[in-house]
């Protein structure tokens, strides 16, 4: 019995051991949100869809995101331009856009599946809330604005193939932070609001 008293303490000496070998020692915790963690420009985030630099929408309303996307998290009903309000260069749009979120894995299937580079993921991870609703991100939220848009519309080149397809893919496909976060508007925003950096 007197045994097994004493080698409790020596249990407990050992674990209060190891405690005081690390209490000096430097913290790896990363005190979030005054410093961020810095994650790779290929991170899978939050989604967003991308324009032209003429303002007009990538997304032609195809629906091949939705169907790529294993966990049915995207809805996407297409519509018909109308001669006097083109909201992209194709014949379709998509009227109405929306991400659920919560069912998203984050797999980054639906940006391979993309015929024009709409739909990206971004290096942003941070989009807690109180409700389930407000993780429903619809096209309003997900739209990048006007003046962010990149590359020439595909109407005014040969076989309506936007001019930089695959430049995504190849920016993002780096370690350089400055460089591969270029590739989304959500990145360039994120260059920009960092006010610590955690390697």
């Amino acid at each position: 019995m007197m045994r097994k008293r004493l080698y409790n303490i020596g249990a407990i000496l050992q674990g209060l051991g190891i405690t005081f070998k690390f209490m000096f020692r430097r913290q790896p915790t990363v005190p979030y949100p005054s410093v961020m963690k810095q994650h790779a420009p290929r991170f899978h985030g939050l989604h967003e869809l991308r324009r032209y630099a003429d303002g007009k929408e990538r997304c032609i309303g195809c629906e091949l995101c939705s169907s790529a996307c294993p966990a049915n998290a995207i809805t996407v009903i297409g519509a018909e331009n109308a001669p006097e309000d083109r909201r992209s260069p194709g014949e379709r749009y998509a009227a109405r856009y929306e991400i659920d979120e919560l069912r998203c894995i984050f797999c980054g299937l639906c940006e391979e599946a993309c015929p024009t580079d709409a739909i990206v993921l971004t290096p942003r991870f941070e989009m807690s809330d109180y409700r389930r609703g407000s993780f429903i991100y619809s096209k309003d939220r997900l739209l990048v604005p006007p003046e962010a848009g990149v590359g020439t519309p595909p109407d005014e080149r040969p076989n309506g193939i936007p001019a930089d397809l695959g430049r995504v893919a190849e920016v993002k496909s780096t370690v350089d932070i400055a460089a591969g976060y270029s590739a989304t508007n959500r990145g360039e925003v994120l260059k920009t609001h960092r006010r610590g950096l955690a390697g």
